[in-house]
């Protein structure tokens, strides 16, 4: 036998992984191809929820008006409800996105074929939503940036959006707070931005602005980020919104500029306030540890907060005291 036993098994081989090779392509296929058709149903049963809450009658608690496409919860919705009753500019900028698998504007793209803009700090994100094929189907502009205060406006006008745009999602686990305050390159009809429940319903509070924050390097519990309910919606009131409500996942305040919110119940940030209803806590060895209540608040006391109303920087264990 040419080449003897060690040729033969060495051809065997690659036969054997030269089969094997079309055999995963062959998956890979298979597997987007019914990824493809689990968005197509996803988004038909997404348009027969989205008229269904644009028949809903104004003044609607956004509670009634929830569904999930590609939201994580049920913002979808929500976000339909309310472009349902406005002259919705069709545009928006989202901050926040991962993968941009599970968002707040997806189905705005897909469904309502709106010009959008994402941002994320992971640096591959041209080439995982390339690889989804969305940049050839929509008008999708998409940039890799780590987001501060300082360079948001000049990454928003960069990609070509300015002025007024229909809706901006804030969901960046960190400086939320400061970057929409710094933000003057677009006036939203709509802000979705998440705030932070554990710090509370009662005080106006947002972690010290600090460019570098990561809140996975800023405590091990993964609790320390963001701002109350109440620190967003007075920061909104000085930007012209007003505060149409949350989510029931208690994660996502939903604001109109006022010019636009006659359409909806306008509620104060003590009506409004959701509790968060998901635990995603760990502890100091990274493990899943599912706090709860009080205990998510014990986990990260000793750390600081900037109260807005006092000018002070205090312990979160004093938002207990005051």
């Amino acid at each position: 036998m040419s080449g003897g036993f060690k040729g033969f098994f060495q051809r065997l081989g690659r036969i054997g992984s030269s089969r094997h090779k079309r055999r995963i392509h062959y998956i890979k296929a298979e597997m987007v191809g019914l990824r493809r058709q689990m968005a197509v149903t996803l988004e038909l049963a997404g348009g027969a929820e989205a008229r269904r809450v644009a028949a809903l009658p104004p003044r609607t608690p956004l509670s009634e008006t929830e569904f999930k496409v590609y939201s994580q919860f049920g913002d979808d919705g929500i976000i339909q409800y309310l472009i349902s009753h406005l002259p919705a500019v069709p545009t928006f900028v989202e901050f926040g996105v991962e993968d941009y698998t599970e968002a707040n504007t997806r189905f705005l793209l897909a469904h309502n074929q709106w010009r959008g803009l994402i941002l994320d700090g992971r640096p591959d994100l041209d080439a995982v939503v390339a690889a989804q094929g969305l940049p050839m189907l929509y008008d999708l502009e998409v940039r890799s940036a780590f987001i501060t205060a300082e360079n948001i406006n000049d990454l928003i006008l960069g990609a070509g959006f300015s002025g007024e745009i229909g809706l901006l999602s804030i969901d960046i686990d960190g400086n939320d707070y400061w970057v929409w305050r710094a933000i003057t390159c677009v006036q939203p009809q709509i802000v979705v931005a998440e705030y932070n429940a554990v710090f509370g319903p009662d005080r106006a509070v947002t972690i010290p602005y600090s460019p570098a924050f990561e809140r996975s390097q800023a405590h091990h519990s993964y609790l320390y980020f963001g701002a109350s309910l109440r620190a967003l919606c007075r920061l909104a009131e000085e930007k012209g919104y007003a505060f149409v409500g949350c989510n029931q996942a208690g994660n996502n305040a939903y604001f109109v500029r006022q010019d636009l919110s006659g359409s909806f119940q306008v509620v104060s940030p003590e009506a409004g306030f959701v509790d968060s209803r998901f635990r995603e806590s760990r502890d100091e060895q990274g493990r899943m540890n599912r706090l709860a209540g009080a205990a998510r608040l014990e986990a990260i006391a000793d750390l600081p907060v900037a109260d807005l109303e006092s000018g002070q920087t205090i312990p979160l264990r004093d938002l207990r005291s005051r």
